[in-house]
């Protein structure tokens, strides 16, 4: 690569971090399109760190600061901010890598929040920044590069044309910013980019990849931050990478208050990952690909659309096939000091398609969602052609679950003859025909046909677009698009279990999966047997895995390996939380900031930045009860085939609603189901708003911004706006 032209530059003194902050934000703007490139480093008072802990919370608060309820995902304005939390980059517990990334949603047009593992996080705080805040529109593709060394931001002319992707440009640049150092493995190491991929110029599910340098196979790795099109949003500001190095890391950088607990806790995590995994969770030999055969155990497994929840043909993505691919004996942790390891990898894998056909690279996963998406649900058992989709998903820059989701419902609609060859340029896009959905999925990265940019939309945009220029039946497509609030739903059927209808549907940002998966709880367990019940949950975990995001952890450790004895200590909702992994956050987050919370207080934190979050999504002009909407699909069978796949459990189901199955046609059967179902959910929505504080429009109320202490003039002033007195609580 020829050296890159410089447009801008400024040094700055790193802020050294002190009990897990800096509280120092480094801001680029970019402009409008006029090359007035600016870096402004600020400072957080200690009331935003109180408000918003880290993580998340910090992009979501500086973000409110930037943008207006007029501000499109495409405006200057919007921001993406990226932030790791006071834990993110400890090295004594394991999984302490993540970070967030907030921004305006294309996809969703409210906030998104996605996380990624990587350096990127750990290696932008250790350079003296909480967050990296970026905003404006470059009047021409950039890079953007951070030496915490040496205290330098650069912005330089991109090298790499408009249809560069995400391992050339990961690749290349690890080689560039390490040239001339005495160890140039070592200098590879201590680099992360953030980068995404061609697609992203029209697609609006466009992920962003972070980076980290596996030393041991000497390639750049990606990790994702996949989901709510940021990726989109980047390369829209003219950005093809954000780069940061940072040589010196110590295991010491977070300054904890308290090291000999931070090891004392760390130490007995890697014990029991040590003494368990191997039979529990395989994670160091598989990652979370051990789900595959688990979830067709359980009719859970999404296959063709989410229609079926299991398939005869699962003996070809097993996970023991994974095993067998995946390189076996490496620590694959994506941070320093993790030892559960579930970043696979198949090295030497030789591409059979698309611009690299026959090259052989490493690919990162495929993990569970990934299998799922690009497998079962668009009806491909094949494990290589779901590696190899994984890497051009990864490659072109979009979010794998999304892609898949979408694709399935292509095919879909294909079978049910919505749309036709004549739309597809040809191509038979029936569920598994794999050749046809390999050659999609490189017209949509390359954007040259109106089709394959219209799916690279997403399932809400396809709706309106099918039923535009094709004539498609807008309400079969609505009962069977597995979408909400415009994001692509993540890879478990969720049909039977009510408590999982608001794990997907009554969320923040659409159905995925990091809030809640409540479904062996709910429906194997049988632990939630009220509505009261259901809403506790989706009280308690929502904002107890919101807590991850706030401080820079990955959640895989907390209830992937679980202590021995933690089902015989504890019973239902109390064994789902893992008490004795609580703790030890409880005791990491006081051994490195100083502070003394309780297991309490971790759901208060969260419950600031979920309410917040809420909040802005009403700004946003979504965050009501309109907005919670969930397709047909996700409630229980549409078609006669899916009911007469398990004729006998449905027809229990509706005998237990009290509805005689008898003399009715599989179709009414159908019907009397999905009208049941509906007034479910209908009764689950008001028992999760109302334990949240919730109106019944789906609004904070205003005692619960005061008890939570967010309730500062904007949002009191916002809150009234909305709250109508016919929908408070009538006890």
């Amino acid at each position: 690569m020829q050296k890159m032209k410089l447009l801008a530059e400024w040094s700055y003194v790193p802020k050294p971090i002190t009990r897990g902050y800096t509280k120092e934000v480094c801001v680029v703007d970019l402009g409008n399109r006029d090359g007035k490139y600016q870096f402004t480093p600020k400072s957080l008072s200690d009331e935003f760190v109180d408000r918003f802990t880290g993580g998340r919370g910090f992009g979501l608060g500086l973000l409110w600061d930037s943008v207006n309820e007029h501000t499109k995902w495409n405006d200057p304005e919007n921001e993406v901010v990226i932030s790791g939390g006071p834990l993110c980059g400890v090295t004594q517990y394991p999984g302490a890598g993540k970070c967030y990334s907030v921004f305006l949603s294309p996809a969703t047009e409210q906030t998104y929040s996605s996380n990624a593992g990587g350096y990127f996080g750990p290696l932008i705080k250790f350079s003296g920044f909480d967050s990296f805040e970026l905003r404006g529109i470059a009047d021409r593709s950039v890079v953007i590069y951070v030496d915490g060394d040496e205290g330098k931001l650069q912005v330089f002319e991109s090298p790499f044309d408009e249809d560069a992707n995400s391992y050339t440009i990961t690749e290349e640049l690890h080689d560039y910013f390490s040239e001339g150092d005495p160890d140039r493995e070592q200098g590879k190491r201590a680099i992360s980019v953030v980068s995404t991929g061609q697609a992203a110029k029209h697609s609006f599910i466009c992920g962003m990849n972070m980076s980290f340098y596996d030393l041991r196979r000497k390639v750049a790795r990606l990790k994702q931050a996949g989901r709510g099109g940021g990726g989109t949003v980047l390369r829209n500001k003219g950005v093809h990478a954000i780069v940061v190095k940072r040589r010196k890391v110590t295991g010491l950088e977070n300054d904890p208050a308290d090291l000999a607990t931070l090891q004392k806790v760390g130490a007995k995590l890697h014990k029991e990952i040590h003494d368990y995994d191997d039979v529990q969770c395989k994670m160091r030999k598989v990652g979370t690909a051990h789900l595959n055969e688990i979830m067709n155990d359980y009719e859970l497994l999404p296959v063709n659309n989410y229609k079926f929840g299991h398939h005869k043909d699962i003996a070809n993505i097993h996970s023991d096939v994974y095993t067998s691919l995946f390189t076996q004996g490496l620590p694959d942790g994506c941070w320093y000091g993790c030892s559960l390891a579930c970043a696979k990898a198949a090295d030497n894998f030789e591409l059979q398609t698309g611009p690299w056909k026959g090259r052989k690279v490493t690919v990162d996963g495929p993990e569970y969602e990934t299998a799922g998406s690009m497998g079962s649900c668009i009806g491909v058992f094949d494990a290589k052609w779901t590696i190899e989709g994984n890497f051009y998903a990864d490659h072109y820059g979009f979010d794998t679950i999304s892609i898949g989701t979408a694709l399935a419902f292509v095919c879909e609609c294909y079978e049910l003859g919505l749309i036709t060859k004549e739309h597809t340029g040809g191509l038979d896009l029936s569920f598994g025909k794999k050749d046809e959905l390999m050659t999609l999925i490189h017209r949509m990265a390359e954007g040259k046909d109106d089709f394959a940019v219209a799916v690279g939309l997403g399932i809400r945009k396809m709706k309106e677009i099918f039923a535009e220029r094709y004539g498609a039946d807008p309400k079969t497509m609505e009962n069977i698009g597995m979408e909400g609030q415009g994001l692509e739903t993540s890879q478990y059927r969720c049909q039977e279990s009510i408590a999982q209808w608001g794990g997907y549907f009554l969320t923040l940002k659409g159905p995925q999966h990091d809030e809640a998966w409540l479904i062996f709880m709910d429906m194997v367990n049988k632990q939630l047997p009220t509505f009261e019940d259901k809403a506790e949950a989706l009280y308690y975990f929502p904002n107890f895995r919101l807590w991850f995001s706030l401080v820079g952890l990955c959640k895989l450790p907390w209830n992937d390996i679980e202590p021995a004895d933690n089902h015989v200590k504890y019973r239902g909702i109390e064994a789902a939380k893992v008490p004795e992994h609580v703790q030890n956050y409880v005791d990491i987050f006081n051994a490195v900031t100083g502070k003394n919370i309780s297991k309490e207080d971790i759901i208060t934190q969260s419950e600031k930045v979920y309410n917040f979050e809420r909040i802005f999504n009403l700004r946003m002009g979504k965050g009501t009860r309109a907005w919670h909407n969930i397709p047909a699909r996700g409630l229980g069978p549409v078609f006669a085939d899916e009911y007469e796949a398990r004729p006998d459990y449905f027809d229990g189901k509706l005998r237990e609603a009290g509805i005689a199955p008898e003399g009715l046609t599989v179709e009414q059967k159908v019907e009397k189901l999905q009208e049941y179902r509906r007034g479910q959910w209908e009764v689950l929505v008001d028992a999760v708003y109302k334990r949240r504080g919730w109106n019944r429009n789906g609004i904070p109320t205003l005692e619960t911004v005061k008890r939570l202490g967010i309730d500062t003039p904007e949002v009191v002033e916002l809150l009234k706006k909305h709250l109508k007195p016919e929908d408070d609580w009538k006890d």
